[in-house]
């Protein structure tokens, strides 16, 4: 049965971590600017959800006569430098050579968004939680949410960004799905005591906002919520834990800017990652000890 549930887990991360890569270059826009509809050269996204899933790359680019270049309504700017080459158009058949154009495939059009990290890190991910929590009820709640997630941590990396429609959905999804936990046999942790650790963490995060918004973003405390919630299940000790594990692991690597790029204190870096990545570990230690 431990088996049987870690393949699943594998299989889910897996296939929800295929999704990731469009959603998060939508996603990965400045505030003032609107989700992406295009790919970086203006082809519409087409797909389920008003082209919300579907894989990464964009056919249209690796037809002969594709423009190389982005359209103007869909500029791309300097932070999509991390979301993998931009699809440049595919050799045509030229009048004086006998070598016939290369037919676009879905398995050789351009990637606009890199495709391999998000599903191994999400498949990954979601074994640890099945490993250490085993088949009890709130396993479902923690693989559902993990994608998101690491959605989340995506975006923010790339834009310093955590926008509202993952965020709030992510903290009423995990108040539902550990609300239904609770009431099934087997389940390890308690709705009430996870209630207010996302009130108690999304209210440290608002305080550190109210001192300095510089250094701390809106989002965070949004995303705290959700992140307290998941955390105080187990308890609180679990959530001190958790919560003082993010400010550990973004400290580090602060530390290690400073330290290899000679980077300031007023160096900006997304903290989202790091919070989720302390959340995780939290969540981990709290299973193994339930």
């Amino acid at each position: 049965m431990d088996a049987v549930l870690l393949v699943v887990a594998a299989v889910w991360g897996a296939v929800t971590g295929l999704l990731i890569p469009r959603a998060a270059y939508r996603f990965a826009v400045e505030p003032e600017e609107p989700w992406r509809t295009a790919c970086p050269a203006g082809h519409p996204l087409a797909g389920p959800v008003r082209g919300w899933l579907g894989p990464p790359r964009c056919a249209p680019c690796a037809e002969p006569g594709a423009p190389a270049t982005p359209a103007a309504e869909t500029p791309v700017r300097p932070d999509e430098a991390t979301a993998g080459p931009r699809p440049t158009a595919a050799p045509a058949l030229h009048p004086t050579t006998s070598t016939p154009a290369t037919i676009p495939t879905p398995a050789t059009a351009p990637v606009y968004a890199p495709r391999l990290l998000a599903p191994v890190v999400t498949a990954v991910v979601c074994v640890a939680l099945a490993a250490a929590t085993g088949a009890r009820p709130e396993l479902a709640a923690w693989l559902a949410l993990t994608p998101v997630a690491v959605l989340l941590a995506v975006v923010d990396r790339r834009v310093h960004r955590l926008p509202d429609p993952l965020t709030l959905p992510l903290a009423a999804a995990a108040v539902l799905l550990l609300g239904g936990a609770a009431l099934l046999p087997g389940a390890a942790g308690s709705w009430t005591s996870g209630l207010l650790g996302g009130l108690a963490l999304g209210g440290f995060y608002f305080l550190l906002f109210l001192i300095n918004p510089n250094g701390m973003g809106f989002g965070d405390v949004k995303l705290a919520l959700a992140l307290g919630m998941a955390l105080g299940w187990y308890g609180w000790a679990v959530l001190f834990v958790g919560g003082f594990a993010g400010f550990l692991f973004g400290a580090a690597y602060g530390l290690g800017l400073v330290l290899l790029r000679g980077a300031g204190r007023k160096t900006g870096i997304p903290f989202g990652p790091f919070m989720i990545t302390g959340a995780l570990a939290g969540l981990l230690l709290g299973a193994l000890a339930a």
